[in-house]
């Protein structure tokens, strides 16, 4: 996903045209080839009215995993006691984050950041000044764009779903207040700075111009497998183990209350994904299309190896462990969705699946922290795969379609090998999780020492439901 600022060159050549009128009698013929190069070097954004009922969809679709998709997903992963609880904080999240997004965070996130810019944006669209209905976001096409009001909408359900995937880390146990205030610290000091290091350059007609750190590591993240995912899983853990277990961990029964409304939420997710997955095209293309089928397909071979991994390891497939696959199929493919094949995307699917398994029945156990919905087993780790097997499958030889050279006329597409591409996303993973993991710790202490983290004991014991909101999800 890239933002472009509608380009000067335009009204620069203008006010070249109207200073050499006085010549034209005397250049008309040298005249005529410059107005032409001019305009092949600024092209004309131009707005197509598909291209922005699809991205408006898109915005629609992500908001829809939000709410009801994730909350519901979390909510029938905890006791009855906690389900509302969570609906709350995913919706407070949602709607914080909307609001600090349109003051502050679309500017942190999409603009030229100075001599901070490769870690992150300035202050020049703060509360949106410059952006109104006049204003265009180039796409991955030169010249092709949509409104920036669209723009500004499809990245705002990006960074309201990320914090909101991180409260299933701790669920059952935190503080509202702390859910709050964590999220907007969060927000402005981790996810709008990830945002643009991976995402922020100038887009077809300014390519040369200046990029976020991860981009400019030759990294590719087409929906954003390390600025949500990774993002969100280390944040998860790191929070976990800061927050503490819950009370009765090890000893009580803590099994999810409804597998019914997780299986709902996770339908949802699948469903809203496209959104998430093929809008990141930011065109109604065949690149949609391929992002579409990629997320088909991934998925239904996670839901497929998770099942088959539990028949070997526990006598039987559960619908916890098909919601779990689909959900670490969804995460492995948000990076690659427009950039492999299908073959590739199945086995993508194939892989994360076995792997997020042993992180969530052995490797938790083995250490012991408390992760109440697998944050870090499914959204860390099958980042970290996707990430990472994004550089192998982009290779056209596998059915990729390559790395996009925005400097040729054509934007040929090439693959500067294996070991490049896989090293260029290594690195964005390991200041992912360096940024994210420590900036989390800190900012986790912050709201620690304002606020506390943790509910008292009585308040864990009656639920989050009543000692937090006074209400109940259920009435017998």
């Amino acid at each position: 996903m890239q933002l472009n600022k509608i380009s000067t060159l335009g009204r620069l050549g203008a006010a070249f045209a109207a200073l050499m009128a006085p010549a034209v009698a005397f250049a008309q013929t040298a005249a005529a080839p410059a107005a032409e190069a001019a305009a092949a070097a600024a092209p004309v954004m131009k707005v197509d009215k598909g291209d922005t009922t699809w991205m408006l969809i898109s915005s629609i679709l992500v908001l829809l995993m939000i709410v009801p998709g994730l909350a519901l997903f979390y909510g029938g992963l905890v006791r009855t006691k906690n389900m509302l609880s969570v609906l709350m904080q995913v919706m407070m999240i949602a709607a914080v984050a909307m609001i600090i997004w349109v003051t502050y965070g679309y500017s942190l996130a999409f603009t030229d950041g100075g001599s901070l810019n490769s870690f992150v944006g300035g202050f020049s669209k703060m509360f949106l000044a410059g952006v109104d209905v006049t204003t265009m976001s180039e796409s991955f096409t030169k010249g092709a764009a949509i409104p920036e009001l669209v723009f500004v909408c499809f990245q705002m359900t990006f960074a309201a779903i990320t914090p909101a995937l991180i409260v299933g880390a701790f669920a059952e146990r935190i503080k509202f207040s702390a859910v709050i205030l964590f999220t907007i610290l969060w927000l402005t000091f981790v996810y709008f700075p990830m945002a643009h290091m991976v995402w922020f350059w100038g887009g077809p007609s300014a390519y040369d111009g200046p990029t976020g750190l991860i981009f400019g590591f030759g990294a590719i993240d087409f929906a954003g497998g390390t600025v949500v995912h990774i993002n969100a899983g280390i944040a998860g853990l790191v929070g976990a183990i800061m927050v503490g277990k819950r009370t009765g961990f090890g000893k009580d029964m803590m099994a999810p209350h409804s597998m019914t409304l997780t299986m709902v939420g996770a339908a949802l997710l699948w469903v809203g994904w496209f959104g998430f997955n093929a809008g990141s095209n930011l065109e109604a293309n065949a690149y949609a299309a391929l992002a579409m089928l990629n997320t088909f397909v991934a998925t239904a071979a996670a839901v497929a190896a998770w099942s088959i991994v539990e028949t070997f390891a526990r006598g039987k497939a559960s619908m916890l462990g098909a919601a779990s696959g689909a959900v670490a199929g969804l995460v492995v493919i948000t990076p690659a969705a427009g950039f492999v094949g299908p073959m590739g995307a199945i086995i993508m699917g194939l892989i994360v699946s076995p792997v997020c398994y042993f992180f969530v029945s052995t490797v938790k156990n083995k250490f012991g922290y408390d992760d109440t919905a697998d944050v870090f087993g499914v959204h860390g780790i099958g980042g970290i795969i996707g990430a990472i097997l994004t550089g192998v499958f982009v290779n056209p030889a596998l059915g990729g379609t390559g790395i996009v050279d925005y400097s040729t006329a054509d934007f040929a597409a090439s693959y500067a090998g294996t070991a490049t591409q896989v090293w260029a996303q290594t690195k964005g993973v390991i200041v992912t999780l360096l940024w994210s993991g420590i900036g989390s710790a800190i900012l986790y202490k912050i709201v620690d020492l304002i606020v506390g983290l943790r509910v008292p004991v009585e308040a864990e014991r009656e639920g989050l439901d009543l000692a937090s909101h006074g209400e109940a999800a259920y009435h017998s």
